[in-house]
């Protein structure tokens, strides 16, 4: 007999506008699938492993932007759910998880599958919630649906988030099919929530912008957020009319505002003082989450700004990434700069030394962008070599993922010939490299738009799993770049020159994709050569409806050549400047 409590879960979760539940199989959890999976309104899929069934619900919330459902059963099943909780935490992400347990009284038993789940998470949720195990007084169902309405809202909630609802569940688990119908209550009553932005008082503008007027030199940094026109197109007014550069890793979707810095992580230097003395902002306005440019983070922690301002309508951190920070707007980045527009007269073509910093950025960006068609017209080898002709050939209107370790960091020094098209994602909430793919996929199974995963092989195969069902959908697109091995560790300083490096750093593996696209059904492409790649890009990118499935290139390279590649970009860069 199914509780009328669990029917309730999915009624409240739809008429809150829910609608994707990612369920992994269980007994425990049994009734929770049944009632998730029988309710018109919400979508179900079966996923068995439940750390990739965490990041696809990941993924899909990342494209919708609504919370996803997630039910597994009782015992380790629910803490592989942490990888990608804790990223959705970080990332604010809406995900509701729903972890069936054993009653209290179980607990210590010796009984199977049964763990200490209450505060499972920890901190890595905005809040852990536990259902009454029993329901049946008046009472204790209002309690049990009031949680379900407000763990939706607090999800919701700016900055979004995972919320974890604990279930203890009494045996039967499965409903006899001659005694119970089931029937969802669909006018249930649930708790709606309003949100507002907060606003700056007039005091409080006029005040910030004495501040404002008080220093020249003024930079805005955006860090990763969704793309966002209404800000895109405020932001080009800004830096038009007021001579401020906007500077944007990858991640930022920052690439869309015309005439943006995008090549901060190549040209920008913390040993080169007289170009940071140019570059240094007095002013500093930032918003969004993380930053991936490691040289940005060490110039501006090395030649700090005069002032930081940083702008999250919020509550929670506030981050000092740069170990400048001077001021908390309690705004959203939008709001701020409208009203900046309206007060603010534009900068006078006479006024040359603000026009002469936004100059200086833009000077070294368009050297970068020069740079590297120079390079690439020379040194056409490797996965670098390779990752600039992927990111050239990128369909418009791709949904670009972006793998943790190299992949981000190559796309990030090379950005992209089409911005304005393409929408960047990448777990950089926790930077790990488990489940990127499984991410690609969740996304991929929210949009027609075509969904290209960029990849190395370490996260490739570590996330095998992201293919394991019924659902793998014929819009995805994956490029494995495989140097058999952690090629990152050749890549940084330190590792390489260390006895252990070969054994312990650079994780030796012989492994092709090749099996894992025979294993799942998916169309397989390889090549190995500069050569070949153009020409295998035109039909890996094509969506011919007459080949529904999805696709796996990869791209074969030397690790130790690759290093080599990337060195060299770097020390010719250094030495134009």
């Amino acid at each position: 007999m199914i509780p009328r409590i669990i029917l309730d879960f999915a009624s409240i979760c739809a008429k809150k506008g829910i609608e994707e539940a990612v369920l992994s199989p269980g007994s425990r959890c049994a009734p929770m699938i049944i009632a998730f999976a029988r309710h018109p309104d919400i979508r179900t899929r079966s996923i068995g492993d439940e750390r990739s069934a965490a990041f696809i619900a990941l993924g899909m919330a990342l494209q919708s932007r609504k919370p996803s459902v997630l039910v597994c059963t009782s015992g380790s099943a629910a803490y592989n759910y942490a990888p990608a909780i804790a990223e959705a935490f970080f990332q604010q992400v809406p995900l509701i998880i729903f972890t069936a347990d054993r009653p209290a009284e179980w607990l210590h038993q010796m009984d199977g599958q049964t763990i200490v789940q209450g505060q499972l998470y920890g901190q890595h949720v905005k809040k852990s919630y536990e259902v009454p195990v029993d329901t049946e007084h008046p009472d204790a169902l209002w309690h049990a649906q009031r949680i379900i309405s407000e763990a939706i809202n607090l999800s919701s909630t700016l900055p979004q988030g995972p919320v974890h609802i604990n279930v203890p569940i009494r045996e039967p688990f499965y409903p006899d099919s001659n005694k119970q119908r089931i029937r969802f209550n669909d006018s249930i009553k649930i708790i709606e929530q309003t949100h507002s932005d907060p606003q700056i008082s007039d005091t409080q503008w006029k005040s910030l912008m004495v501040e404002w007027g008080e220093y020249p030199n003024r930079l805005i940094i955006g860090g990763q957020q969704p793309k966002d026109e209404t800000l895109m197109a405020l932001l080009l007014q800004v830096q038009e009319k007021h001579s401020i550069p906007v500077v944007g890793d990858i991640i930022s979707n920052l690439q869309n505002v015309e005439g943006s810095i995008q090549y901060q992580d190549v040209f920008l230097d913390p040993g080169n003082e007289h170009l940071s003395e140019r570059l240094g902002p007095d002013l500093l306005i930032t918003f969004g989450k993380s930053f991936i440019s490691k040289n940005l983070k060490l110039v501006l922690r090395r030649f700090p700004p005069k002032a930081h301002w940083h702008l999250q309508s919020t509550p929670g951190p506030i981050p000092d990434t740069f170990k400048a920070l001077t001021r908390h707007i309690t705004c959203s980045p939008v709001s701020f700069f409208e009203r900046l527009l309206k007060s603010v007269k534009p900068t006078g073509a006479s006024n040359a030394r603000k026009n002469d910093f936004l100059q200086n950025w833009k000077n070294q960006d368009l050297n970068v962008k020069k740079y590297i068609g120079h390079f690439f017209e020379k040194s056409a080898k490797g996965e670098f070599a390779a990752f600039h002709t992927v990111l050239s050939a990128l369909p418009c209107g791709t949904q670009l993922h972006l793998a943790n370790s190299m992949s981000v960091r190559y796309a990030n020094f090379l950005g992209l010939v089409a911005p304005n098209t393409i929408e960047v994602f990448a777990n950089r909430g926790t930077s790990g490299i488990d489940g990127s793919t499984s991410t690609a996929l969740g996304a991929a199974l929210k949009t027609e738009k075509t969904v290209v995963l960029l990849t190395g092989d370490m996260a490739f195969f570590y996330d095998r799993n992201a293919f394991w069902h019924a659902y793998v959908p014929s819009n995805l697109r994956v490029i494995v770049f495989n140097n058999h091995g952690g090629g990152i560790f050749r890549m940084i300083k330190g590792p390489e020159e260390l006895p252990e490096f070969d054994e312990y750093f650079e994780t030796h593996q012989p492994l092709s994709a090749r099996s894992t696209a025979s294993d799942f059904g998916m169309e397989y492409s390889y090549c190995n050569a500069q050569s070949e790649l153009t020409e295998s890009l035109k039909s890996f990118f094509d969506t011919d409806a007459s080949s529904p499935k999805s696709k796996i290139l990869e791209i074969e390279s030397d690790s130790m050549e690759n290093a080599t590649v990337l060195k060299k970009f770097k020390a010719q860069f250094r030495a134009l400047q």
